[in-house]
C-alpha cells in the first residue's frame, strides 16, 4: 500500500472524485456545497464553523479552491474531519449529485 500521497485527498477514490468534481464544476456544484455547509452547521454551529475556518484558512490563497469562499470552506472542512467522516460525506455528496442527475455512479465504477 502506497502511503506517499501528494495531496490529502489522494488516499480515497471517492473523496478524490468529489474534489475533482468540485474543481471541474465549481459553478454547477456551488449550491450543493452550500447545502453541505448548512448540514455541517446544523450539527456544530455556524459560529464554530466560521471560527474554525478562520484558523485553518491559509493566509496566501493560491489553490484552485481558494477563489470561491463556499468551495474553499467545503474543501477545508473535508480536509480536517476524520477519514471515516470524509468518506461518509463524500459518498453522501455523490449520492446527492446522482439524485439531482449531475453525477452517474456507473460512469465511475470504482466508487461504492
Amino acid at each position: 500500500m502506497n502511503h506517499n500521497y501528494k495531496r490529502w485527498y489522494d488516499h480515497d477514490p471517492v473523496l478524490l472524485e468529489v474534489i475533482n468534481l468540485l474543481q471541474n464544476y465549481q459553478n454547477e456544484l456551488k449550491s450543493q456545497a452550500e447545502i453541505f455547509l448548512q448540514e455541517i452547521e446544523k450539527k456544530v454551529s455556524k459560529e464554530a464553523i466560521d471560527k474554525f475556518y478562520e484558523m485553518v484558512r491559509p493566509k496566501v490563497c493560491n489553490r484552485w479552491y481558494d477563489k470561491d469562499p463556499v468551495i474553499s470552506r467545503t474543501v477545508e472542512l473535508l480536509r480536517v474531519v476524520p477519514p471515516d467522516v470524509q468518506k461518509a460525506t463524500a459518498q453522501s455528496f455523490l449520492k446527492a449529485l446522482e439524485d439531482m442527475g449531475i453525477y452517474k455512479k456507473e460512469d465511475n465504477p470504482q466508487h461504492v
